[in-house]
């Protein structure tokens, strides 16, 4: 009898606690998300997953090493989050998957990328009026940015005891971009101003496609230092995809490499959502501020747009300024879903790439600001 007393107070079950199930039905929640109604699958699954994971009582994963004993699994994985290596490794996929062509053809649109950012900086005085420190706050305003791994690297830096629920916050509201920008967009705009056709896109040649990523690595690292992580690895796999001569290296950066990265991440971050750490009042003003930070974003880019479109006397369609935050393709597409709405012959993505393309950019220069004033 005392050995069956032992085992059920050495097993997981007898040690459950009421936040570990609901982390685990949270968990669930994601995979439901995730593989119900496609919602950011590659990203929510390995997520949820880690999260289930840390959740599930004395398994003993992300356990730490001891001088007898070694770390957990979970652990080992964690240190590329720790020393912020996954996200640079991230975007040098992105950068692999990217075409910056809409953006030189068409270089105002690097202005409604930038604008879209000031949300992040909107939502950073917020957060500092809801009791965050200036590291949190600034790492719960870059959710604005809609770019994932930049949120992470920036909160790593600066607020790593948020990690958990600043990630969940800016993935979910980055698979929910079809849901939450098509209202603003609607409000801030006139059917004639979304029914506005933009000009055909020149076609730029190879020559700029391979000076681009040189050009931007040299000076967004020279006045944004902090940012070069972020920016010279988007760079370099961009340069990877355009020289012509690097297509294996383009090809394992834009496939192999960050599909394997995208699972270490996610579990990774998932890990962070513990129970003891996920479940506070805090949590619940972090998805406030992410959803405000994210239709704030947003917001801006469709005022910009609505003054160009005034200024250019309707030759730029309004609606592109959404695609300013970082979602790529999605914001991208939604604008072009919502032009066709209203002008089923009207064809906005590739000019919604250009301030797409911009917000990633975007996103990893507002990091290395924050980081360089926080750090």
């Amino acid at each position: 009898m005392e050995k069956l007393i032992g085992f059920w107070e050495s097993s997981g079950l007898a040690n459950l606690t009421f936040g570990n199930l609901f982390m685990i039905a949270l968990s669930c929640l994601l995979f439901y998300l995730a593989i119900k109604k496609d919602y950011e699958p590659l990203l929510l699954i390995p997520i949820g997953f880690g999260m289930l994971l840390v959740n599930l009582p004395l398994a003993g994963l992300v356990a730490e090493p001891t001088a007898t004993e070694p770390g957990g699994l979970l652990y080992y994985l964690g240190l590329g989050v720790q020393y912020g290596i996954y996200p640079p490794l991230i975007f040098l996929g992105i950068g692999a998957m990217t075409d910056f062509g809409p953006l030189i053809a068409n270089p105002k649109s690097m202005l409604l990328g930038a604008a879209a950012q000031i949300g992040i900086f909107i939502t950073f005085l917020g957060a500092l009026l809801l009791g965050f420190t200036p590291q949190q706050a600034a790492s719960i305003g870059i959710i604005g940015g809609a770019d994932g791994p930049t949120a992470i690297f920036l909160t790593t830096k600066l607020g790593p005891e948020l990690l958990g629920p600043i990630a969940i916050a800016a993935y979910s509201y980055m698979a929910l971009v079809p849901i939450i920008q098509p209202p603003i967009i609607k409000f801030l705009t006139t059917p004639e101003e979304r029914k506005a056709r933009m000009g055909a896109i020149r076609q730029v040649s190879k020559t700029e496609k391979i000076v681009f990523p040189i050009m931007v690595t040299i000076v967004g690292t020279l006045i944004v230092p902090s940012a070069g992580p972020l920016l010279g690895m988007l760079m370099l796999g961009n340069l990877l995809r355009e020289t012509g001569v690097t297509d294996r290296l383009s090809d394992t950066a834009q496939n192999a490499l960050i599909n394997i990265v995208t699972i270490f991440l996610g579990i990774s971050v998932g890990t962070k959502a513990s129970a003891d750490k996920f479940l506070s009042f805090d949590f619940f003003k972090i998805l406030f501020l992410g959803l405000f930070a994210f239709a704030t974003a947003t917001a801006c880019g469709v005022l910009l747009g609505k003054l160009m479109y005034k200024l250019t006397k309707g030759k730029i369609n309004p609606m592109i300024g959404a695609a300013g935050v970082s979602a790529v393709p999605m914001a991208a597409r939604v604008v072009q879903k919502l032009g066709q709405e209203e002008d089923p012959k009207n064809h906005l993505l590739m000019h919604a790439m250009g301030p797409n393309v911009a917000g990633v950019i975007g996103s990893a220069v507002a990091a290395g600001m924050l980081l360089a004033l926080l750090g």
